[in-house]
């Protein structure tokens, strides 16, 4: 296929995407810039992955698309909106409430963009022969960079895209392809003085500009992190109980950034909008599974998801969520138990302190007792 060609192919390329719901399309050279390369692998010698193993595991399939597919030529970059209709921060201040994440309050984008990059690398087989692969984060690509080489925007100091049309509410998506497609330029703007992301990122996760240490990371802890989350950050995550849109709520550049009514399977749905915390503190497994039916939150399982609503009716002040979180104190699962001491003595010091010697004694599991340990001495 000779230049031409190529440039007409992509033409009407660019808008099969437009028609399939795609917001953004631009195409980037089958590279990670080296600065993009280096950065990466620092911060994953600093251990800012956390405990995301699988980040170190395939690093160097991540960091150079060569290494993950001999064949590919260049890479297809796509966004999709999924901007909120209501400004995310607005339910800081209620906090009887449980903040989930806007990305996951519909349907999981996994399934809504993988099926329209399905169609649209369809499309482009059909009308070239080419080779295709088809990403949606659950790879190892680098998204972000790839997307900037593309010309969909720059990254913020959030970490995140930024797109002069959509903010950063973008979902991103690839197609690795066999054709050597000609490159975009970079997106030109940036952030120029405004640090608002790390301002107001309630852990201090953003220390670095373009940096998130994952360990401090929210977003991370109430989703990534399987274990009894840290006393230090219990108070910071308030009535986050899945990920954090501060750092992306505050945005200035969000003020463009308009609902896509073309994917209503992004629009919240009415229960994930604004849940009470009493009502998700009664979940069990069955019933966690049916409230979250083709939610990204399904994924990190009910247990996990009551440690975090635990942790923010402790932040709560709300003493009548004490009726719910007193059961939990009895809960099968370790770290829904160690999260219910903390948030006892968060709500009812008085009442915790009659019953943490008489629990000491009926719990085997040493981090059980260390809890209340520490809540004791705290």
């Amino acid at each position: 296929m000779d230049v031409d060609q190529l440039k007409s192919l992509r033409i009407a390329l660019e808008e099969q995407a437009y028609q399939l719901g795609f917001a953004t399309f631009g195409i980037s050279l089958a590279e990670i810039a080296e600065g993009a390369r280096t950065r990466f692998h620092q911060w994953l010698a600093d251990g800012m992955h956390g405990d995301m193993l699988w980040m170190a595991d395939r690093a160097e399939l991540r960091s150079d698309p060569k290494k993950l597919w001999p064949d590919v030529r260049s890479v297809i970059m796509l966004g999709m909106n999924y901007a909120p209709a209501c400004n995310p921060l607005a339910l800081a201040e209620k906090p009887e409430i449980g903040r989930i994440s806007v990305y996951a309050q519909g349907r999981d984008y996994h399934d809504v963009v993988k099926k329209a990059l399905k169609n649209l690398a369809r499309w482009l087989v059909q009308n070239s022969g080419c080779g295709v692969k088809v990403f949606v984060d659950t790879a190892p690509v680098m998204e972000k960079n790839l997307a900037v080489s593309a010309g969909l925007g720059w990254q913020g100091k959030h970490s995140n895209v930024i797109n002069r049309r959509y903010g950063n509410w973008l979902f991103l998506g690839a197609i690795y392809t066999t054709l050597p497609f000609e490159a975009d330029q970079k997106a030109k703007g940036g952030c120029g003085s405004c640090q608002s992301c790390q301002d107001i990122c309630p852990t201090g996760a953003i220390s670095v500009a373009g940096s998130v240490d994952a360990r401090k990371c929210i977003s991370y802890l109430t989703i990534e992190y399987k274990g009894i989350i840290p006393t230090v950050f219990r108070r910071a995550i308030g009535n986050h109980i899945y990920g954090c849109d501060d750092c992306l709520g505050i945005c200035p550049w969000n003020k463009f950034a308009k609902p896509d009514e073309a994917h209503p399977a992004f629009w919240p749905r009415a229960e994930l909008a604004a849940p009470e915390l009493k009502d998700l503190l009664m979940l069990d497994d069955t019933s966690f599974r049916q409230v979250f039916s083709a939610s990204p939150v399904k994924r990190i399982g009910r247990d996990r998801f009551i440690r975090n609503c635990l942790i923010a009716a402790g932040n709560s002040g709300q003493s009548s969520l004490l009726k719910v979180v007193m059961p939990l104190l009895h809960d099968p699962a370790l770290i829904v138990r160690a999260a219910a001491i903390w948030a006892l003595r968060q709500l009812d010091p008085a009442l915790f302190k009659v019953m943490a010697p008489q629990a000491v004694l009926q719990e085997s599991e040493k981090e059980v007792q260390d809890e209340w340990r520490l809540e004791e001495e705290g």
